[in-house]
């Protein structure tokens, strides 16, 4: 058994769940239209972290990974208007909507919008230069965030990096109000999983960079930097 699996089993054991793909799609595909508010409330400080820690040039290829409606890939598209941005979502009208904002805003850019599974993605080797993934770990059972940073590191070239954002683990009573909600709608809230995710990188054979905590108000998030050698 390999240091990867041996995790999985671990975490497993912990209480993580199955992915529920299925259902969360649809959960995500009718909250659409209103989820930029959520974004704007208690992503937007962690988006700016993390857009600044990758140090994303102009010129590069860019992949977001978990777009949600777009806050995020918007910045990416504005910080590199002649380099080509890639947006993924599992969600058809997340994907959607995140395409149409963008073609509007930033007509002259070269983007792509689409929906795709993280776990599955239609990408050539080594074909980007920076990663981007938020939230999107906390809906994945063990065995699929080890699937999705693996296919993370195979479309990341060679001394790239990957900027990922997890739902911080650094508040006592923010992780018990999460932990009911999660409770209540698993294939919305998930669960946190940002003490795992360390290992979890580290398994999937990236170094970490950088590793910050960031609040918004009361919703908190840890920025991990992660490099391919």
């Amino acid at each position: 058994m390999n240091h990867s699996e041996s995790l999985v089993l671990e975490l497993s054991s912990h209480g993580l769940p199955r992915t529920i793909a299925n259902r969360t799609r649809r959960v995500y595909d009718r909250l659409a239209e209103v989820y930029p508010l959520s974004a704007r409330l208690f992503h937007a400080r962690a988006h700016t972290c993390a857009l600044e820690a990758a140090e994303v040039r102009d010129g590069m290829r860019v992949l977001e990974v978990a777009t949600g409606s777009g806050e995020l890939f918007r910045r990416v598209v504005r910080a590199n208007p002649n380099g080509h941005s890639v947006g993924v979502d599992l969600s058809p009208n997340m994907a959607r909507r995140t395409r149409r904002r963008i073609w509007r805003e930033f007509p002259a850019a070269s983007t792509l919008c689409q929906a795709v599974d993280a776990r599955y993605m239609p990408f050539r080797d080594e074909s980007f230069d920076v990663v981007f993934c938020c939230y999107l770990l906390e809906l994945l059972a063990a065995e699929d965030i080890v699937r999705a940073l693996g296919e993370i590191r195979r479309v990341l070239r060679p001394k790239g990096k990957m900027a990922l954002v997890c739902i911080g683990q650094n508040v006592k009573h923010f992780n018990r109000i999460y932990k009911i909600a999660g409770g209540i709608a698993p294939a919305f809230w998930g669960r946190q999983v940002a003490h795992h995710v360390p290992a979890l990188i580290e398994a999937t054979e990236f170094r970490i960079l950088k590793d910050c905590a960031i609040r918004q108000g009361f919703y908190p998030s840890r920025v991990l930097i992660a490099g391919r050698d």
